[in-house]
């Protein structure tokens, strides 16, 4: 409740030199004399939307939960989202390719990649159909068609071609409603170029969101330069050498606005105080994480150079971007993000678990027991990272509930079965209430076959973006939102 009748604007800026610090809601931003339907309206939460995608795929047998419905039981891999079963959606059965390419039966390959080849040409003309299971390509597809729906155009040039991916058709509608129009994340080197899976451009690996058929939009891996975008002012357009000696004057972005902070927090109730203090602390906290990165040795191996502002340990810089994510969401700076929790093909390593082997050659397992463990042991852990982020969701407060409340956030791959590329039975979940509207607390079991196109038909409506179709689909699942 505003007790000390100052009404400040949705839009507050905590400003100084090169810095602008948006502020979380306030019950000072809802005017005192509001009341009932007037004052819900004012303080009523925008909906948002994350995808977080995670690379090579899954081992599914230890991803699959038992049962539908409510009456699930959650899988190995998925076990540390127990704590969040009221609060997430599993939804099996959706991919981009024809059911036939689930098992990668040899004897119907060849006539499912003539279904997929049709099932396709409504959505774009230009291309080839995507590679068969297990064929070079398979990586590269899966990372461009994940969140378009249509088939990359094969090139190793500049001539890249796909479709609008899902985040920028939503960004499109309502991202002039923030300060930042869509947020695009990486928790892996997006610097390669040239032929990276078959024959396709190393594009299609590095990012998933596409601005339109041939505009990918590259996602930023620096926390530095997110954290910059979020909280500086100008500095984005100017050279790098005077955004350099501007940081360096600056030395924090907190100190820059620090007697405007002091000024508003005097005439701010109880709660708001609160409320402030605890986020300004948790910017803060980002910052001196950020400058610590930026202080340790610039390589993190012989031979691998580590670019300023990116944490040496992978489990550091995840959190780093989970938090920046959580604080752009708290703040409203943007309402549409994705994150590579790693590119498609990844190699990295993961000694911190005792998988000291590349992921994606041990993906490619054959059949191998001890290669079959170390994946499922890769996916237990990104798994175990997300759920970071989903205790930061559900304990910020925001408007009448939390973050998690307001929003939905997909975890899921482009690939099922990284042994095969197989691109059907996607896994996939659907994490938040998006204020009320997710059938959240259950698992979805779609016929195999089921188009990965129509959920993001349906999410779109939870946006309040209406669009009759979507890389030609024009059905929507009506299960997975509330009735």
């Amino acid at each position: 409740m505003n007790l000390t009748g100052k009404h400040l604007p949705r839009r507050t800026f905590l400003r100084g030199l090169g810095a602008a610090i948006a502020l979380p809601m306030l019950d000072s931003m809802i005017p005192a004399v509001a009341r009932g339907a007037t004052a819900a309206a004012l303080k009523k939460a925008p909906q948002r939307v994350a995808w977080a995608y995670v690379p090579n795929g899954v081992t599914m047998n230890a991803w699959q939960p038992t049962g539908e419905g409510t009456a699930f039981a959650l899988s190995r891999i998925l076990k540390p989202f127990e704590k969040y079963r009221k609060d997430m959606m599993i939804v099996s059965g959706l991919g981009h390719e024809p059911a036939s390419l689930r098992f990668g039966d040899q004897a119907q390959q060849q006539d499912a990649q003539q279904q997929n080849a049709q099932l396709h040409d409504d959505a774009k003309p230009a291309g080839e159909a995507p590679p068969l299971p297990g064929q070079p390509g398979g990586h590269a597809t899966a990372g461009s068609l994940y969140l378009t729906g249509v088939k990359p155009k094969k090139t190793i040039g500049m001539d890249v071609q796909s479709g609008t991916s899902v985040d920028q058709i939503i960004a499109a509608h309502i991202g002039g409603q923030t300060r930042v129009r869509s947020l695009e994340l990486s928790c892996d080197d997006t610097r390669s170029v040239g032929n990276c899976d078959g024959g396709y451009s190393c594009v299609y690996n590095n990012t998933i969101c596409w601005r339109n058929p041939n505009t990918p939009l590259p996602p930023e891996t620096n926390p530095r330069l997110v954290f910059e975008r979020l909280f500086g002012t100008d500095d984005f357009g100017l050279d790098p050498q005077v955004r350099l000696r501007r940081a360096q004057y600056r030395k924090s972005i907190l100190d820059s606005v620090g007697d405007r902070a002091d000024s508003l927090i005097g005439t701010l109730g109880a709660s708001d105080k609160r409320r402030v203090d605890e986020y300004l602390y948790g910017v803060r906290e980002i910052e001196k994480r950020i400058q610590q990165t930026e202080s340790q040795p610039p390589q993190a191996a012989p031979g691998m150079d580590k670019p300023s502002g990116i944490p040496l340990h992978f489990a550091d810089h995840l959190k780093l971007m989970f938090d920046l994510q959580v604080m752009a969401w708290q703040s409203d700076l943007t309402r549409v993000m994705t994150l590579l929790i790693g590119r498609e093909g990844s190699l990295r390593t993961y000694p911190e678990i005792n998988v000291p082997e590349s992921h994606h050659p041990l993906t490619h397992h054959r059949g191998n027991p001890a290669f079959i463990e170390k994946v499922t042991e890769i996916n237990c852990y990104h798994v175990q990272l997300f759920t970071y982020f989903l205790d930061k969701l559900a304990n910020t407060p925001d408007g009448d509930g939390s973050l998690l409340d307001h929003s939905m956030v997909v975890y899921g791959s482009g690939i099922s079965e990284g042994n095969t590329h197989s691109h059907v039975d996607l896994p996939t979940i659907v994490f938040g209430h998006a204020n009320g509207k997710l059938n959240a607390g259950r698992h979805i079991n779609y016929p195999i076959g089921t188009m990965m196109s129509h959920m993001f038909l349906t999410l779109m409506d939870v946006m309040g973006v209406e669009q009759d179709k979507f890389a030609g689909s024009s059905g929507k699942l009506s299960e997975i939102v509330v009735s």
